[in-house]
């Protein structure tokens, strides 16, 4: 793609997004917690006191720290307990996933339509983080990180279902006259961007560490993505085996085939990849407590 084409879709994507109103933005405490995170210095005690500015915030990472997610042998009862238990990256990402979960819920448009879509997003997360701790050819993912990106890596999504509902409703009119196109061909096709476009500028606005910036930017073209952090390859093939565990079998041109070149460079096969599917299946039944952020039903 040409840099002047890039420079317009850009243009394009900054032009709808900034137009949008009342775009929820991420609470101050995620802001706080990213300003300090990668201080050496910075103690248990100072994130709890950052996140103790935020009571609603505090018992939701309680609540997935003590949830399924982890399977801790005992209660943990404070956030500053949670901080050294789980870790500084874990919390931050915990509360960047319980934010997401929260600003996006509602009664906005299409019910079935955020349903199916959070579900999808969770496995993602799920399969991203079960990956990152067993496909390291190229490089360690950090399985929390790998988490968050599974979880954002479709925002743009749900951006378009909740705060474009003209532009979502011809979407969906076109996926029901072409059932064998990828999304990003029918949003390409229809609106001159994509999903994933739409979400890293999102993720870029919100200050969101790079490496999940490139991870949603690119989930569908890793190739492209010039970091050498694999997260962005990582990302594709957990949104890949996702699809491929929970999406029924009428959709399987929706779900489609792994590029081989993605999985060359992550050394592994097709045929590598099936067990995963019931591990994923396993993971997921953790999935519970987001579920319930998420305003879901188990």
């Amino acid at each position: 793609m040409s840099e002047t084409i890039t420079a317009s879709i850009d243009s394009k994507v900054k032009r709808v997004v900034t137009n949008i109103r009342n775009l929820p933005t991420p609470p101050i405490v995620f802001h706080q917690i990213q300003k300090v995170i990668n201080d050496p210095n910075v103690s248990a005690e100072h994130i709890a006191s950052i996140l103790s500015e935020d009571p609603g915030m505090s018992v939701k990472v309680l609540k997935l720290t003590n949830s399924a997610f982890y399977g801790l042998s005992r209660e943990i009862d404070s956030v500053k307990q949670a901080v050294i238990i789980i870790g500084l990256e874990a919390i931050k990402n915990l509360v960047l996933s319980a934010s997401v979960l929260d600003m996006f819920k509602g009664d906005n448009v299409d019910q079935e339509y955020q349903e199916k879509f959070w579900r999808h997003s969770l496995a993602t997360a799920f399969c991203g983080r079960m990956m990152a701790n067993k496909l390291r050819v190229r490089g360690m993912v950090n399985p929390d990180a790998a988490f968050s990106s599974g979880l954002l890596h479709d925002v743009g999504k749900i951006v378009i279902s909740c705060f474009l509902p003209d532009e979502h409703k011809q979407l969906l009119q076109e996926r029901a006259k072409d059932s064998t196109a990828s999304d990003v061909e029918i949003e390409e096709r229809i609106l001159g961007y994509n999903h994933a476009q739409i979400g890293g500028f999102l993720a870029v606005q919100w200050k969101i560490p790079t490496r999940l910036v490139d991870a949603i930017t690119f989930h569908h073209s890793p190739q492209i993505c010039e970091a050498e952090d694999p997260i962005a390859y990582l990302i594709y093939l957990a949104d890949y085996v996702a699809k491929k565990t929970f999406y029924d079998e009428s959709e399987g041109d929706v779900i489609g085939v792994a590029d081989e070149t993605i999985l060359e460079y992550m050394q592994v096969t097709e045929e590598s990849l099936e067990p995963l599917g019931d591990q994923l299946r396993e993971e997921y039944l953790k999935s519970e407590t987001f579920m319930q952020m998420a305003g879901l039903s188990g």
